[in-house]
């Protein structure tokens, strides 16, 4: 299965031209996101080009690239093994064109390593990482620390460092005392949060519809922003499955009163930001 962009190269062409001061980071809707430094470092997490399973999930904002487009990356960041954020015809072509290596926790790994027989890629392309691990990409400093989602086999979370700021991502993660560990050990300048309404969505067997919940309400989400100590809070997920999108302004009124974040940024698609 291909990926066909409805945004042409245009991203991925304007990603290789920037020449950040710091540290530039794109939301590519979803949960993904594209981060470069200024030294060039590029590095792709949980990045996902497909439309769903529909009528299941049905996919509500365009496809900002197609993967054989992207020339330049040094990683792939995986936060848990959910087809939105592990999934070979996003990512396979990614690590195909260019030097970047796969990273992602246990089942993520797994799941990833089976794309070697479709794929001109091969196991040397993906490494299995836990919580605790620490890896230099570049000018970045990735740390591995635990998430909270008990719909993922083995979820992660990640905070980057650079010497600009640093930058969390919590995949699909709900609030939790890991979180507070972690916004007690770090300064998280801007930091991603999924959120998302609950609706009634065909169940994946039966195809019944069923009450689902994959992400965090308004006060889950301000409570997680909270813990982790936020200047800055990203929310993301909102904008994807049909059924459970939000208003990410909403979060305005649920976090005004609380000390973190500081600051509520919302990005749509394609959007740019930097630390």
């Amino acid at each position: 299965m291909s990926v066909h962009s409805d945004w042409g190269d245009w991203l991925p062409r304007a990603v290789e031209d920037a020449d950040p001061d710091g540290l530039s980071v794109w939301y590519l809707g979803c949960n993904g996101f594209i981060l470069k430094a200024d030294d060039g470092t590029t590095v792709f997490i949980d990045p996902y080009l497909g439309t769903g399973d529909p009528p299941r999930t049905v996919r509500m904002i365009p496809v900002p690239f197609a993967p054989e487009d992207v020339a330049e990356a040094d990683a792939v960041l995986a936060t848990h093994e959910h087809t939105d954020h592990v999934h070979g015809p996003s990512q396979a072509p990614i690590l195909e064109g260019t030097d970047a290596t796969f990273y992602g926790p246990s089942a993520s790994a797994e799941k990833a390593r089976a794309w070697t027989d479709d794929y001109d890629v091969s196991d040397d392309d993906f490494e299995t990482v836990a919580e605790g691990d620490s890896l230099d990409i570049g000018s970045l400093s990735v740390h591995v620390e635990p998430a909270n989602d008990p719909d993922a086999d083995h979820p992660v979370s990640y905070v980057i460092e650079h010497d600009s700021g640093t930058f969390f991502h919590g995949g699909d993660a709900r609030p939790s005392e890991g979180f507070e560990d972690i916004g007690e050990r770090y300064d998280i300048d801007l930091g991603v949060v999924a959120f998302g309404s609950a609706g009634m969505i065909p169940d994946k067997q039966t195809r019944e519809p069923k009450y689902t919940k994959w992400y965090s309400d308004e006060n889950m989400a301000a409570e997680a922003a909270n813990q982790l100590r936020l200047d800055r809070l990203l929310p993301t997920h909102w904008d994807m499955w049909k059924g459970l999108t939000a208003d990410p302004a909403s979060l305005r009124n649920h976090t005004r009163s609380f000390e973190h974040p500081r600051t509520l940024e919302v990005l749509e698609i394609g959007d740019n930001t930097s630390i």
